[in-house]
């Protein structure tokens, strides 16, 4: 941020600079012109001079009654010259003025945008927190399932093996049934020796 008071200073003396030309063309447009000159330049020039005599009467603690001297008109030339002066002055604050605004407006934009970014920055980190909340959740299910399995496994091996047991006792019982068959179909067929 150090760096940008000397390119205010920069920029504020380009504006002068460049509104410099266009004030003095204003002002010899006034001299020329009698349009300008009677219209544009010597009516502010005018009121100004009034405003400005009335100023210093206030200050000055002079009261105005109605046997003073009313406030005394400048010559057109002296005129001429204030209200050109006063149009150059002018020139160069709108000129800066709008060169203002647009550098405000400029930075508004950016800021709108970099709080997007942000507000976008935090959504997908609340997204990605959720995310990992459903997974923590899902995760912890699977655990307290196995343990479950784990805790359990005594009844179901007991209950397993007695199971085997008397699968393989009528298993035993049905292998002998069927060896015994077998033999004796084979003692049938075959001749006696």
């Amino acid at each position: 941020m150090v760096a940008a008071f000397p390119v205010v200073k920069l920029g504020a003396l380009l504006v002068k600079q460049v509104s410099k030309p266009l004030a003095s063309f204003v002002k010899k447009r006034a001299v020329n012109n009698a349009f300008f000159r009677n219209y544009i330049c010597v009516p502010p020039a005018q009121f100004y001079n009034w405003c400005d005599v009335r100023m210093k009467m206030y200050l000055s603690n002079i009261i105005r009654t109605e046997d003073s001297v009313p406030i005394p008109k400048l010559t057109e030339q002296a005129a001429i010259e204030l209200g050109a002066n006063l149009l150059g002055e002018f020139v160069i604050i709108a000129v800066a003025s709008s060169i203002l605004l647009w550098e405000y407006n400029r930075q508004q934009g950016k800021e709108e945008i970099r709080e997007r970014k942000e507000t976008e920055f935090v959504n997908q980190l609340e997204q990605r927190i959720t995310d990992l909340a459903f997974e923590n959740a899902e995760l912890d299910a699977k655990i307290r399932e196995l343990t479950r399995l784990v805790y359990s496994t005594p009844t179901i091996m007991a209950n397993h093996t007695k199971a085997l047991r008397e699968s393989s006792s009528v298993e035993a019982d049905s292998d002998s049934a069927i060896n015994k068959a077998v033999k004796e179909a084979q003692t049938k067929i075959s001749p006696r020796i």
